[in-house]
């Protein structure tokens, strides 16, 4: 059974075709309206009936979602909301099995190819990338971002997905280099949204951003009134989505958004709005929003709340009545035109349509059970391998009674966890209880045990944490060092180290954009940007508005589409309001697709100025453990973070680079191989020599400790040995700081963050994973700022911060006391 969409409809928004084939093309929907309604169906029961964790569908929106695929073409992108499903079906990127595949979390990228079960149910996408890490030929296949729980957090990737349309159409080099991602900018980014996450940040400056640029982006809003429990009157100030909206409509004089409003059970204006949306969006590059009215939501939110609850006799009567399958089913029935020659319907009698609901219900059910048997097949098959290994122990324990109890109860513990619900965990559990059990005898089957349990929970660890960051041939971490090369020592500004390497880049690299607050025509606001805007062109340099979020989302989408973005955030502290759109989407991308998908996009923000409340570098402990997946990188001068920049453009991983806000105006020889040499990723560097103490920093503090090093020899005769970390995730991949340690054997990290922030997080990496507790021969210290942000000033400064008389007293009192 194929239950593709048909497409076939005119330029002129009239569709065409003879009879039969409309008539084909209207039975095709119904029947896959009625698929993707009994998977809702089933999929609610199978999580009500324990076989599941959490349930969420798309029932109710199907009719429209059938519609908006009629336009969706090779090369577009949807980034959307976890109701889609009728829409992944109808594209033809999601069967049935696959849906039920993930809604068991089934761990194999076959039977799940999203997220091979790493996302939870009703959470879409498709693969960009080929197995090893390489993209795909994107302009062949129907394409969808990798969705987002996250309310509206799927908008903001939305604009670069568009953007990306527009830019290829204006950069005609690349369309020999990059056909692979675009035809001539011809594509269009669909963005869909439930009507209650319009509430939303995220959603209004997405679509402010997207009015100024005026791009190819269709977004539909699904609105079914309601947001779990929650109506739309306490959700906006007026209850209509559209009237509120009115604001960004275009006019003959100001450019804008076109705005349609429909019914969502109206299967002709349906499929004409979004033919009159494609024409508009795609030719004219303009934005459009379709407001989807008066849709349902038949089994309420989730499976974990009912909507018995809030909805009242009468909202549920009237979302029984104007339910879209059945409007769409009356519709079909009452179909009727006649001409001199004949009398016109698609069904003869109400059959047909009875026949078409029999065959999807048995449909469905048969591929969820086939969905069914192929997850319980390898967790059947590794609990049959621990039960044949706990037998060969009970064999050999005839004489240990109580050995002989506990693997009998162990081996039917292991036949019950499987009966209704299997999962690995149990099984797992039971065989490392085993050992515990063990602990103090020898034997053959115990080790055989042992081995499985060790070779097994690798190979899990493939299925659940592997991907965090790039496994391509173009990893960051791949890439090798190249040296600055000098050929005298000439000085600059920091600054203009960065503006001759960004000149440099945007020569090598012609898919290269550089965007954010500033940075168009004054060329950041210091200036490491200056007259490139002006060389390179408004396309490839170039302003935004103040919108962190949408910024950076500008910068997943494009990444996405092969581009390569330096968005800049004008300071670390303004990281904050574009952090969760970091987090939720961009750090777990390669992750939360095992590899399907990645956005190489490189934020640069500067932070570290010693002085002030804001801009000087505070969240470092928050940023990096909420971006594991993204690169920090934190260069102490400028000719370090040059080097880093050309180390990302050589790789494929996202990334954060925070420069010194006190460095740009800081003399640095300029290098003559600018956009050549490179900073290694993962690899701290010793900068000082010494043997009594190991002091080990990062960014702008770097030079502090360096005057603090000069003080203690100066006074003591203390060598101290500097390093700079450099790269804070990842962290000291040739465990360096430990072989500093075998030779000092004291430790003291200074950091401009607060006490057990980013501190903390050093001293576990030195002390837990490179053992470097074993070499000391005094308690780590480390020195930190104050809790609070330092206040104004020199004196704020001085005395919230780490100085270096700070140093010198901590190194005094560490020496006297070993």
């Amino acid at each position: 059974m194929n239950y593709k969409n048909n497409k076939k409809y005119s330029d002129d928004e009239e569709i065409y075709f003879d009879f039969d084939s409309f008539k084909e093309m209207v039975l095709n929907d119904y029947r896959l309206a009625r698929i993707s309604r009994e998977t809702s169906i089933l999929g609610r029961k199978e999580v009500l009936n324990g076989r599941a964790k959490f349930g969420i569908f798309g029932d109710g929106k199907e009719i429209p979602q059938l519609t908006m695929a009629k336009v969706f073409k090779n090369g577009d992108y949807r980034s959307g909301y976890y109701r889609d499903q009728t829409f992944m079906m109808a594209i033809g990127v999601l069967t049935v099995k696959n849906f039920f595949s993930q809604l068991y979390a089934h761990s194999d990228l076959e039977a799940e190819p999203v997220s091979s079960g790493r996302m939870m149910t009703a959470h879409f996408g498709t693969r960009f990338l080929n197995e090893d890490g390489n993209w795909k030929n994107l302009i062949k296949q129907k394409n969808s971002s990798a969705d987002i729980s996250s309310t509206a957090a799927q908008m903001p990737r939305l604009l670069g997905l568009a953007q990306a349309s527009k830019i290829y159409k204006e950069l005609k080099n690349l369309k020999k280099t990059h056909n692979i991602f675009s035809n001539n900018g011809n594509e269009v980014a669909f963005g869909t949204i439930g009507n209650a996450s319009i509430s939303e940040g995220l959603f209004w400056e997405t679509l402010n951003a997207a009015s100024v640029l005026q791009i190819p982006i269709i977004i539909s809003i699904w609105d079914d009134e309601y947001g779990i429990s929650v109506p739309n009157k306490y959700q906006f100030s007026k209850q209509n989505i559209s009237d509120i909206l009115s604001g960004f409509h275009r006019n003959k004089k100001e450019k804008g958004i076109e705005i349609i409003r429909v019914n969502g059970y109206n299967y002709i204006d349906l499929t004409k709005t979004y033919i009159k949306a494609d024409k508009i969006a795609r030719n004219e590059h303009v934005p459009v929003i379709i407001h989807v009215m008066n849709l349902t939501q038949p089994q309420g939110h989730s499976t974990s709340s009912s909507h018995e609850r809030y909805k009242s006799k009468e909202r549920l009567e009237w979302e029984m009545n104007h339910d879209g399958i059945k409007k769409f089913r009356d519709w079909i029935l009452n179909f009727r035109f006649e001409t001199n020659q004949e009398d016109y319907r698609i069904i003869a009698n109400v059959s047909h349509l009875d026949q078409i609901d029999i065959e999807a219900k048995e449909y469905v059910k048969n591929e969820k059970e086939k969905a069914w048997k192929a997850f319980r097949k390898p967790i059947l098959k590794i609990q049959n391998e621990v039960i044949n290994i706990l037998y060969k122990i009970q064999d050999s324990y005839t004489e240990k009674k109580w050995v002989q109890k506990y693997i009998k109860k162990y081996i039917k513990e292991l036949n019950d966890v499987t009966q209704n619900y299997p999962t690995k965990k149990p099984i797992f559990s039971i065989a490392r209880k085993v050992l515990y059990l063990l602990s103090e005898i020898k034997s053959y089957p115990k080790d055989c045990l042992k081995k499985w349990i060790k070779k097994k929970y690798l190979e899990e660890q493939e299925n659940y944490s592997s991907h965090l960051y790039s496994i391509s041939e173009k990893a960051c971490v791949r890439i090798t060092e190249v040296f600055p090369v000098y050929n005298n020592n000439y000085e600059v500004d920091g600054r203009i180290v960065l503006r001759e390497n960004f000149d440099k880049l945007l020569k090598l690299h012609p898919d290269l954009l550089i965007f954010g607050e500033d940075v168009g025509k004054i060329g950041d606001v210091n200036q490491g940007l200056e007259g490139l805007q002006k060389k390179y062109g408004k396309i490839r340099v170039f302003d935004t508005g103040i919108r962190e979020s949408t910024i950076l989302g500008q910068g997943i989408g494009l990444a996405m589409r092969g581009l390569r973005p330096i968005v800049e955030i004008q300071y670390i502290d303004y990281i904050l309001y574009a952090l969760q759109i970091m987090s939720d989407d961009l750090a777990c991308l390669q992750y939360r697709t095992k590899g399907g998908q990645k956005a190489p996009v490189i934020i640069r923000t500067r932070g570290h100025r010693l002085e002030g409340i804001w801009h000087s570098g505070s969240p470092m402990g928050g940023i990096i453990n909420y971006l594991r997946g993204i690169l920090v990188l934190v260069p102490r001068n400028m000719v370090k973070a040059a080097g880093f920049y050309n180390t990302l453009l050589s790789g494929d991983d996202p990334a954060l680079v925070v420069e010194c806000l006190n460095g740009y105006r800081i003399k640095e020889k300029i290098p003559k191989n600018l956009g050549l040499f490179r900073t290694p990723i993962g690899i701290v560097e010793r900068t000082r020599k010494g043997k009594d103490i190991t002091m080990v920093t990062y960014g702008s503090t770097w030079k502090i400790v360096n005057e603090a090093a000069d003080e203690l020899y100066k006074i003591n005769n203390i060598d101290s040995e500097i390093i700079d970390i450099q790269s804070l995730l990842p962290f000291d991949l040739q465990k360096d700081i430990v072989k500093s340690l075998q030779k000092t054997n004291r430790l003291l990290i200074i950091d401009e963050d607060v006490p057990g922030g980013a501190s903390a997080y050093i001293l576990q990496k030195i002390l837990e994973e490179q053992n470097g507790y074993y070499y000391l021969d005094s308690p780590p210290v480390t020195i930190t700022a104050q809790e609070h942000r330092p206040p104004y000033g020199s004196d704020g400064d001085y005395f919230s911060k780490p100085s270096v008389e700070n140093i010198v007293e901590k190194v005094l009192n560490m020496m006297h006391d070993s």
